[in-house]
């Protein structure tokens, strides 16, 4: 069997990591894997079994979803989009797919909307339509405009078989970020969470009893590490703090560890054991995307979670507050935070216990798998 998923990441790299997760899952059971993938490149994200194709990339400005920038940094012209559609539509017609999968349209990425239609339309043109499905996480970002989900409920009922919606509805069911209509509903097919397998045991101990802060790079993390790294200068709390900074911010990490002493604070660079620190720490403070949450959910670890709310994106604001429901887990909006304010989050979780989320909830991908093979069966005549 053959699948083909088409996804462009515009400002971090969760979609493509999840992708690639799913990807990976389908491959692991025999499944011939191609990725398309229309964002900047993530070298770092590799697929393992599939085989990754490259579009001309693309990225937001910012927050800004609906202007989309070339490699150079320059916003994309239309020669730019009709190479990315010649090469989406091509890749089709060559591999002729047996699955094919868009990862969050049609409930987003309107600004691409030409070139998914085009890739639909050829899709369902062809000899033996492929079994269509969108591919979407827990949260969305709330449509704009009613016509939004008009729209929306449009092309999934022309052009898809199904909806792969990855999470857990006993605890983020979809309809608490989107407007489902009567017609959606029968679409969906929940997965359960898309996470890596869990840390394998070691015997190290850096981050125990430690405070861990990880917040992405750039502009976006910024303010989280600021507050942290002020918080723990206070020695307000007893826990010694290591922030994990991306390696391209190696000024920021300068700034940071001159704010506190080495006995309070250490910052050091986003380290692939991650995971497994987290199962050692006292707490955790982060953004609530969903691959941060869900680490952090999977770890039990108490959470002090500060969305990202740049521009219009309400995503993660509205998992983060979804998520603090639970025992164990507080939200900090950004125009609250404070190093006084951070300090009164972590105290109000720090020695909680979090429920743990049952392994059915957390095996996704390869839930995945076996919905897609049985709507596969059932529709194979």
């Amino acid at each position: 069997m053959k699948l083909l998923i088409a996804v462009t990441h515009l400002l971090g790299t969760g979609h493509l990591s999840r992708a690639l997760a799913l990807a990976e899952a389908f491959a692991a059971r025999g499944w011939s894997v191609d990725v398309v993938s229309g964002g900047r490149p993530a070298p770092h994200l590799t697929g393992d079994g599939a085989t990754l194709h490259q579009l001309p990339p693309l990225a937001s400005d910012g927050a800004d979803f609906a202007t989309l920038l070339a490699a150079d940094g320059r916003p994309a012209d239309a020669a730019l989009f009709a190479a990315r559609q010649a090469m989406l539509t091509g890749l089709l017609d060559s591999l002729r797919p047996d699955v094919l999968i868009t990862e969050l349209f049609p409930f987003g990425r309107r600004a691409l909307a030409a070139e998914f239609d085009a890739l639909l339309e050829r899709a369902r043109a062809l000899p033996r339509p492929p079994l269509t499905l969108a591919s979407v996480r827990d949260i969305l970002a709330p449509p704009s405009k009613p016509k939004r989900v008009a729209e929306t409920e449009s092309r999934l009922l022309r052009f898809y078989d199904g909806v792969l919606v990855h999470s857990d509805p006993a605890l983020i069911p979809l309809e608490d970020s989107w407007p489902l209509t009567p017609a959606m509903r029968p679409l969906l097919r929940y997965t359960g969470f898309v996470v890596p397998p869990p840390p394998v045991p070691d015997d190290g101990d850096d981050g125990n009893a430690e405070i861990l802060v990880t917040a992405g790079g750039g502009p976006v993390g910024r303010p989280v590490f600021e507050a942290a790294a002020l918080c723990a200068a206070s020695g307000t709390l007893p826990n010694r703090w290591r922030l994990l900074v991306a390696k391209g911010d190696a000024a920021l990490a300068d700034r940071l560890r001159a704010m506190a002493p080495a006995d309070r604070l250490l910052v050091e660079p986003v380290r692939p054991d991650f995971r497994a620190l987290l199962g050692r720490a006292s707490a955790a403070v982060g953004r609530c995307g969903y691959n941060t949450a869900l680490d952090c959910l999977t770890a039990g670890v108490p959470s002090v979670f500060c969305p990202f709310e740049d521009g219009r994106e309400v995503e993660q604001t509205i998992r983060a507050a979804i998520l603090a429901r639970q025992p164990g887990i507080a939200t900090l909006r950004e125009a609250d935070l404070t190093p006084d304010s951070l300090a009164q989050a972590l105290q109000s979780v720090l020695g909680a216990r979090i429920p743990p989320l049952s392994p059915a909830s957390l095996a996704g991908a390869a839930r995945s798998v076996e919905i897609v093979e049985t709507m596969l069966a059932e529709k194979t005549p």
